[in-house]
């Protein structure tokens, strides 16, 4: 009997009558039982015009697949964006609850008022492709996340100065210390930090998205980061022990997100994965002990079997074979094929159900909690466990990092009350509490 949650892939290959150039059409379908439901629309990999694609995609694709356009590129939205109220200044004035009374929501969304996530393995391609993906469909851009905006504070000092003078518990962690040293102790605490900052740009992209009705494409997001946990614990590089409490934080903060409306998977093999670490030429990736055919194989093998099968059911999902690369324009078409207002009108299909808000006023608390409670959520990770060895730190190494840490150049008060670095207007000012007393 077949696996009923088996991938299966059908390609087909097209010439154009006249010349060389290729098309190719992937279609993924995982079957559940006796249903078989699409989890790739149209992946297409060649260079055509949009007649004649269209044409072809016409005459190549199942009725399901030809759907009414929704979200459109910026040559369909001329001038769209100039007939919607002006953005709100969420970042500057928040937004409580009188702003909620006199501010409603939904006048600024449209059809492009859409999350899109853009995945894939390493060296994939996704970053030029969702910046162009933006740049068509005029939505704000979302780079993926590292820890620069943790370890840099407000001033521009960079806090990894400090690990000479830190315990080997209290030290910066980041992307290239784990491929350069995968089974250090503190890479339960990278990744549990990495989720941390995935999960704050979504909540400040769902903020943007009710608060200006901009579109947002994110390279990977806070839902995908469990791939790289999952493989990190396969291969032994975190305890049994962190990735219970991984989980545990997840399930404890995941569930106040809104899902995505559209996933799209950059789909490259290992070996291509591997000659484009080679190509770009970092050293930490080149000579990484981490990143063996054998991890990037289960990273790989998670995103299809675990991650991208979950969010299927409930964001549209379009997977490309990039292995050669893409074109930008043709993926915008398939966009534009999506029928995103069926999901939205139909109270019960289980796609896009987060986005469904039966009143104006549960669209407002929405935007509330993500544009002016995200402290609120932030404070979902407190999940106190004593279990975990390599995510615990020694009183006596706390202390000595709490000395050192409150004591770096703008870190002694708050930002905007530090004298020593430039800040003036002290006098009219509310001063902040010390953070240490030293």
């Amino acid at each position: 009997m077949d696996d009923p949650f088996v991938v299966k892939t059908v390609k087909y290959r097209i010439f154009s009558s006249g010349d060389t150039l290729r098309l190719w059409s992937s279609f993924r379908f995982h079957s559940l039982n006796s249903r078989m439901a699409s989890i790739i629309r149209v992946g297409i990999v060649g260079v055509l015009g949009r007649q004649q694609a269209a044409a072809l995609l016409t005459q190549a694709s199942a009725p399901s697949m030809m759907q009414k356009c929704n979200i459109s590129s910026k040559s369909v939205r001329a001038g769209a964006s100039a007939k919607k109220p002006k953005p709100y200044p969420y970042r500057e004035k928040g937004y409580g609850l009188l702003q909620a009374m006199l501010d409603k929501t939904t006048k600024r969304l449209d059809e492009n008022s859409k999350l899109i996530v853009v995945e894939g393995p390493i060296a994939a391609g996704k970053s030029k492709f969702a910046k162009e993906l933006a740049d068509e469909l005029e939505m704000l851009y979302v780079p993926q996340k590292n820890l620069d905006l943790f370890f840099i504070n407000e001033y521009g000092y960079d806090m990894r100065k400090l690990d000479s003078q830190l315990p080997e518990s209290c030290r910066s962690f980041d992307i290239t210390n784990f491929c350069r040293d995968p089974k250090n102790r503190l890479v339960a605490g990278f990744q549990l930090r990495m989720y941390q900052q995935r999960y704050s740009d979504y909540v400040d992209a769902l903020a943007h998205i009710l608060s200006t009705g901009q579109g947002v494409v994110m390279n990977r997001c806070a839902y995908s980061d469990m791939v790289f946990l999952e493989a990190m614990f396969k291969h032994g590089y975190v305890s049994k022990g962190a990735r219970s409490y991984y989980h545990e934080v997840r399930e404890n903060t995941i569930s106040e997100l809104l899902k995505p409306h559209l996933v799209i998977y950059l789909d490259v093999p290992v070996n291509i994965v591997k000659d484009r670490i080679r190509a770009r030429n970092n050293d930490y990736e080149t000579k990484s002990p981490a990143l063996t055919d054998e991890y990037l194989n289960d990273v790989e093998q998670i995103y299809k079997q675990q991650y991208l099968k979950d969010i299927s059911t409930h964001a549209e999902l379009l997977v490309y074979d990039w292995s050669a690369g893409g074109e930008t324009e043709i993926v915008v078409e398939d966009i534009e094929r999506i029928d995103f207002l069926k999901f939205e009108e139909d109270k019960h299909n289980k796609k896009m159900k987060d986005w469904r808000f039966p009143k104006e006023w549960d669209w407002c608390e929405a935007r509330m909690l993500f544009a002016h409670q995200k402290h609120e959520l932030m404070n979902y990770f407190n999940v106190p466990r004593y279990d975990v060895p390599e995510l615990l730190r020694s009183p006596e190494d706390s202390k000595i990092w709490r000395e050192v840490w409150y004591n770096a150049p703008g870190m002694k008060y708050d930002y905007g009350y530090n004298e020593d670095m430039g800040d003036s207007g002290l006098l009219t000012k509310t001063k902040a509490r010390p953070r240490i007393v030293s």
